[in-house]
């Protein structure tokens, strides 16, 4: 691929990270936080393809008042190199990156990897009210590893997707990442008592329920799994954000 063709590539993979960047579509593959980054290199290939193809207009020029035997002999040159037009099939990946947002993670990857729920550091004290709204993976630290004691008394209220294991035990799931959807892994909580009678894998519930002391451990690499006792549950859209980054935290 010759000077041209690869500024028109740098261009085109800028304008789409700046297409990603400026809207909700880098949620799909990176955490939230990278936004600033992505916008950045955005900028750094949409200016380095413009640099390119500016030097390369200003050596045409010095290439068409040059000689008439260096102009032959460069146009020889190029004759004898020409790229394959197939090179230009590169494009379209970028195309589909563009135009089509693909779907976010879900109950097949999640009941495929083991729960990634990690000992959190501390617990932050909790909001008044009740229920009260935490985090998916707050309550499943809560629940495992502090023993469901600062849960005592309150009802929550979580949200995630929905999946169901062979042996029918409901979870809601949530896919955290360290850095993009590529490390993506499922931080899981079992479902008991009032659940709904249908449940479709992949659509996203809102369920509030209370703590339990029971648990079980995933099948795929023997971690904990803590349950919630469902009071209500309902139907909700798919979040902007499908991924939670906060487990690390």
């Amino acid at each position: 691929m010759n000077r041209q063709a690869q500024a028109a590539m740098m261009f085109l993979v800028g304008a789409a990270l700046l297409h990603a960047g400026a809207t909700d579509l880098y949620l799909r593959y990176v955490k939230a936080g990278l936004r600033p980054l992505l916008l950045a290199a955005g900028v750094v290939l949409i200016v380095s393809a413009l640099a390119t193809a500016w030097y390369e207009w200003r050596r045409s020029r010095r290439r068409t008042a040059s000689t008439a035997n260096s102009t032959a002999t460069s146009t020889a040159s190029d004759h004898g190199h020409r790229e394959p037009r197939i090179s230009w099939l590169l494009v379209l990946p970028l195309l589909a990156l563009i135009l089509i947002a693909p779907p976010a993670l879900g109950s097949y990857s999640a009941l495929r990897a083991g729960t990634a729920l990690q000992q959190p550091y501390g617990y932050t004290k909790l909001p008044a009210g009740d229920p009260i709204p935490l985090a998916l993976v707050d309550y499943a630290g809560r629940a495992v590893y502090d023993h469901g004691r600062s849960l005592d008394g309150h009802s929550v209220r979580i949200s995630g997707f929905v999946a169901v294991d062979t042996a029918g035990t409901p979870y809601l799931v949530r896919m955290a990442l360290n850095c993009c959807a590529a490390d993506a892994q499922p931080v899981k909580v079992a479902l008991t008592g009032k659940i709904p009678p249908v449940l479709q894998p992949d659509a996203w519930l809102q369920v509030t329920g209370t703590y339990t002391a029971r648990q079980t451990r995933d099948p795929v690499n023997g971690g904990p799994i803590p349950f919630l006792q469902v009071t209500e549950a309902k139907p909700i859209p798919t979040p902007a954000d499908p991924y939670d980054e906060t487990w690390n935290n």
